[in-house]
């Protein structure tokens, strides 16, 4: 009866992380329609405006300008200032927000676990000469660089996603982890173990049937660090 609960709830378990993955990717399917949304209409504004510009020179309204690459350069310089706004107003959709500092911008990835908010982390990023980390509260054992070596460079879009998977993944383990011992400590033995990265738990509980008690060792391992759910469970019967 025990074994057949577990593998029920397992199920269930299972069940609901398929459901949580797919809206997850619904989610970050609507950033991403949003984001090309922004960048077409920023685009359009530009041919916009190169339009109406010539149509100036051509009607004689304008007056003769000295170097005619200026006003071209101001508009590609306006464009992205425009592009690094919109994406801005995308990543608040997805939790993730930032701002504008005289070196670059300082982004703020806020995580929770099934509607509970839990803690927000920063990331001052420097973008002369190159797109660079200057100060982050990133926790040390998220592999902020191997995602940094590979993202930041090319796609800075897919880096900030990546390192809030990683981030929202992990206080995900921990809420988890803390709900786990503070509700159901009486049925717990002892201390539940867990690792700093939170994708190792361990932990021993007894069961009771009639006047017999039966004790389980349970092990769950993360082997996705993307995911709040175990990918591997242990059950025991000493």
């Amino acid at each position: 009866g025990v074994l057949a609960h577990l593998e029920m709830l397992e199920a269930q378990a299972y069940e609901a992380a398929v459901k949580q993955e797919e809206m997850e990717q619904q989610k970050e399917k609507l950033a991403r329609l949003k984001a090309r949304v922004r960048e077409l209409r920023l685009q359009r504004d530009e041919l916009r405006a190169k339009v109406d510009l010539q149509q100036k020179r051509q009607l004689g309204k304008e007056e003769v300008v000295s170097d005619p690459a200026q006003p071209r350069a101001q508009a590609v310089l306006e464009w992205k200032i425009k592009s690094v706004k919109a994406m801005l107003e995308v990543f608040y959709l997805t939790g993730i927000s930032g701002k504008l500092t005289k070196r670059g911008v300082c982004f703020c990835i806020s995580t929770a676990y099934e509607g509970t908010y839990l803690d927000s982390y920063y990331l001052d990023l420097l973008a002369k000469p190159e797109v660079q980390i200057h100060r982050h509260s990133v926790p040390i054992f998220i592999p902020l660089e191997q995602i940094a070596q590979k993202y930041l460079q090319t796609d800075i879009r897919r880096f900030l996603s990546v390192l809030s998977d990683h981030l929202n993944a992990y206080v995900g383990r921990r809420y988890q982890a803390d709900q786990l011992q503070e509700h159901f400590s009486d049925q717990i033995e002892g201390t539940l173990q867990r690792n700093s990265l939170c994708d190792l738990l361990v932990f021993n509980y007894n069961v009771s049937s009639k006047s017999k008690t039966f004790p389980f060792n349970v092990r769950l391992l993360y082997r996705d660090l993307c995911r709040s759910l175990p990918t591997e469970v242990v059950v025991s019967c000493t």
